[in-house]
């Protein structure tokens, strides 16, 4: 093997005998099925019964690899969370991959493993997708951009236009450990520690909330903002005030040590396999218990209610009794984390 074969190089982007055998020997077998076999300009689905929701996405992380995840996982659990936050149940993926010349072919090797592995736990398929490869920019070495095409479960719902006073905020884990594991692998911190991204697929846990009887009013996974970011759309959509108990939120011993350390917010942390849900005040136990029996839900907590009190915001109930307004970051706090 030659120099030119153990990289990425421009050529390989050339649409000639070093693109075919990037994509025929490094790409294809590892995502084939039978959506993706004709290798035409489209893919052709299967007409759904019912409505269609459409996601896209694009995905730039420092580092490829980290902790938990790499930015393959993260692609396709980011796509498929998104159109499950509506109450759709995925089916596939289109995949375009950005390479930037001088990526190790060993690490494109191992990403794309990871699409498929990723792809088969969330039971969609990648129908179609592209390639490009372009110069040395930034040093990221791969971009991904992904779009998602899912079937509207009937009798859904959400909207967070329903919401109103008593309605309770569930979270259905421990936040901040996608943000943080990433930060602490891009560094390269002397920090012992056993935090890895959550990037996980949510419609399983979803399709069991929903099914609970619940009446779930508003699903959100809260990727870059955070939970914090969360909360403050909600008082914006509403008009009114989110009362958080921080003794409630989940966070776990690592999570709450590497934000301390870093100096963050976890309110304000990127999570890639948590949902955000809010619930008719009386069905917040319901809606507890359903999430606690998935394996993803078993640290859920209801964190919060609405209320009319004015003026509208997000207020924090501290763990030691006082009380803070919890804003959404101004700026990006850790870029390149999703």
């Amino acid at each position: 093997m030659n120099g030119d074969d153990e990289r990425i190089v421009m050529a390989h982007g050339g649409g000639g005998e070093l693109t075919r055998r990037l994509l025929a020997e490094r790409v294809i077998p590892r995502l084939a099925n039978d959506l993706l076999a004709p290798l035409a300009d489209s893919a052709v689905l299967p007409r759904p019964a019912g409505r269609v929701c459409l996601t896209t996405d694009a995905f730039v992380v420092q580092p490829l690899e980290f902790p938990g995840g790499d930015i393959g996982r993260l692609a396709v659990f980011g796509t498929v969370n998104d159109l499950a936050v509506m109450g759709a149940v995925p089916t596939a993926l289109s995949l375009a991959l950005v390479i930037e010349e001088g990526l190790p072919l060993a690490v494109l090797d191992r990403l794309v493993d990871s699409i498929a592995a990723a792809a088969r736990q969330a039971d969609v398929v990648v129908a179609t997708g592209d390639t490009k490869v372009i110069d040395r920019r930034g040093g990221d070495g791969l971009i991904v951009v992904t779009a998602g095409v899912g079937e509207l479960r009937d009798g859904v719902n959400l909207d967070g236009r329903r919401i109103e006073a008593g309605d309770a905020v569930l979270v259905s884990g421990g936040i901040a450990e996608h943000g943080l594991a990433v930060m602490l692998a891009r560094e390269n911190l002397a920090f012992r520690t056993e935090l890895r991204s959550d990037a996980a697929p949510l419609t399983a846990l979803i399709v069991r909330l929903l099914d609970s009887g619940a009446d779930v009013k508003f699903l959100r996974d809260p990727t870059r903002g955070g939970l914090a970011g969360v909360l403050a759309d909600l008082v914006d959509l509403t008009g009114l005030t989110v009362e958080v108990e921080e003794r409630r939120v989940p966070l776990s011993p690592a999570a709450l040590h590497a934000a301390e350390m870093l100096g963050l917010d976890p309110l304000t942390v990127a999570n890639e396999g948590k949902v955000v849900a809010v619930v008719a005040g009386g069905d917040a136990e319901r809606a507890l218990r359903a999430c606690r029996e998935h394996p993803q839900g078993r640290d859920g907590a209801i964190v919060g209610r609405f209320t009319d009190a004015a003026p509208a915001l997000v207020d924090l109930i501290t763990r030691a009794g006082g009380r803070r307004m919890v804003t959404r970051p101004y700026g990006e706090e850790l870029p390149r984390i999703c």
